[in-house]
């Protein structure tokens, strides 16, 4: 799952994104409001995090802009003030969650569970293709029934994968969902991590189901590619 934070701190938003990722969440980060609006429209995210004090145009503002324009990603706001009418103002522009800094991380991940769950009420969270399992909100994986250790890297490409089965997914794709908007496409990270993650899923059975399309990225398939 994919995660827009927006705030202007930069120590509050390395904080966040850290512990996001040590989640197992892919995440991006901007730092005012103008950014934040041009990531929501270009990206899908499961999950907007969005602090109220802004530079410029405010938290306020990015809510009801984002409505408008009928973006129904989930909004949980961030703000230093506790003051009521601050919450009432926010979720009547049509955010999901309020909660007022400085907070208990654990809180707060919790609230981004509860939100990301909501947000998937209507369909399974549990992603699977063959033997394979994936579950988007507990974040374990199964193949054949024997759990799969994976990193928060490992997880969040083994999603993307499961998203779009049997389908060639190139190094942009990869690059532009499962890391973020200033990573280098021409590294052979992605590459790097593809092996970690066949070394853990596919290794020790006896069906290869990650395959590698030469000169265009890989496919997630039962069968290897004629």
């Amino acid at each position: 799952m994919r995660i827009l934070i927006v705030e202007d701190q930069r120590k509050m938003a390395n904080f966040i994104q850290r512990g996001l990722k040590e989640e197992k969440y892919a995440v991006d980060v901007v730092y005012d409001a103008e950014k934040a609006l041009y990531s929501a429209e270009i990206n899908e995210y499961d999950l907007i995090i969005l602090d109220v004090m802004l530079p410029g145009k405010d938290g306020f503002y990015v809510c009801r802009e984002l409505r408008k324009k009928k973006n129904v990603t989930p909004i949980l706001m961030l703000t230093a003030r506790d003051a009521l009418e601050d919450k009432i103002t926010g979720l009547d522009l049509g955010a999901d969650d309020y909660l007022t800094k400085p907070f208990i991380f654990e809180e707060f991940l919790a609230r981004v569970r509860a939100l990301l769950r909501r947000k998937h009420d209507s369909k399974t969270t549990i992603l699977k293709y063959d033997d394979l399992e994936l579950d988007q909100v507990t974040h374990k994986s199964k193949r054949a029934g024997q759990e799969i250790n994976l990193t928060a890297k490992e997880y969040a490409l083994l999603e993307y994968f499961m998203l779009r089965p049997e389908q060639v997914i190139t190094r942009t794709m990869i690059s532009e969902h499962v890391w973020n908007e200033s990573f280098d496409s021409f590294t052979n990270v992605i590459d790097v991590y593809v092996r970690y993650l066949r070394n853990k899923m596919d290794r020790t059975f006896s069906r290869q189901l990650i395959h590698t399309l030469r000169g265009t990225g890989y496919i997630l398939s039962k069968t290897p590619p004629s």
